[in-house]
């Protein structure tokens, strides 16, 4: 909304979708690594990091195919060849990965021993689409995960050390590090491809800043999460979330109900931000205040080899 272009289409929604502007291939609950197991066992997605680049491969050459030999109406449905080298190319992921590992009950030292090879992985694929022809980068570090009720009701033992905010040192001791190993892959891609744009966006802070100072911003409770069920300190239930039912004398019946202002909350279901949140977050970045280098969202396309 702030750059004037519409939403980006998801690459899976092929029907009816307009790419002319972009492409989205984030997938709910992805990861930089595959994770062992099925979205209906653990809710982690099985469309990981490489999947997604293939993906992406696969909307250079089709895109491509179609635009040119059955024109028409697909050349205002579909990019033309010059947007990939010109286009955005933007990067959050590596949360998932944290918590997968915290989730089969690994300790914080396990978790910290595959962050090298996240960081090769992710490397990789940064590099692909660089062989593709992409040459800007806009790449997210990851948030205070201890900051979110889900993580802290899955593994309440990360959950009893907290800071000042009421969040897992141990969970943000891990995330911490994670940014700091992210910040020097960044470094090395820039170092390796001085013809192309990478910019490190410091989005932990912003949130963290949001968590910490939530009620001078006009928010409430910022660990208390809006639609969810169970009360409690976080109003959360990892096995009834946003929009669940409890069966009551043989009826089911919808408990997972949003609170009353969802503009007040910055937690929405105990894993994503409410929308209110996300906005202040976009403010705190857009500038470039927070990114290495200070560049904003609106010139990250045009500084090169800098």
């Amino acid at each position: 909304e702030n750059l004037g272009i519409p939403y980006l289409s998801a690459y899976l929604n092929s029907i009816g979708s307009n790419f002319t502007q972009g492409a989205n291939f984030a997938t709910a609950g992805s990861s930089i690594r595959r994770q062992n197991t099925s979205l209906f066992l653990s809710g982690f997605s099985p469309i990981s990091l490489d999947v997604q680049s293939w993906e992406f491969e696969q909307f250079i050459n089709r895109s491509q195919f179609v635009y040119n030999n059955k024109g028409g109406i697909y050349r205002q449905l579909l990019p033309k060849a010059e947007y990939f080298s010109q286009a955005l190319y933007t990067f959050d992921i590596g949360q998932n990965d944290i918590t997968t590992g915290f989730f089969i009950n690994m300790t914080s030292e396990q978790v910290i021993a595959f962050i090298p090879d996240l960081m090769e992985r992710l490397t990789t694929i940064i590099q692909n689409v660089y062989g593709l022809g992409g040459r800007y980068f806009w790449i997210h570090n990851t948030g205070p995960i201890g900051c979110l009720p889900y993580a802290m009701v899955h593994r309440p033992d990360l959950a009893v050390v907290k800071d000042g905010a009421g969040c897992s040192v141990a969970y943000n001791k891990v995330a911490q590090l994670f940014n700091q190993r992210l910040k020097e892959t960044v470094a090395r891609l820039r170092k390796n491809h001085p013809d192309a744009a990478f910019t490190y966006v410091d989005v932990y802070s912003a949130k963290y800043k949001l968590i910490t100072d939530a009620k001078k911003l006009g928010f409430d409770d910022p660990l208390l999460t809006c639609c969810g069920y169970g009360g409690g300190r976080y109003n959360f239930d990892d096995k009834v979330g946003c929009g669940g039912k409890v069966e009551v004398n043989g009826t089911w019946v919808l408990v997972g109900k949003s609170c009353g202002d969802p503009l007040k909350r910055v937690s929405w279901d105990g894993v994503h931000f409410t929308e209110a949140a996300n906005k202040f977050v976009f403010d705190q970045i857009v500038g470039g205040k927070l990114s290495d280098r200070p560049v904003p969202l609106r010139q990250a396309c045009q500084s090169r080899g800098q």
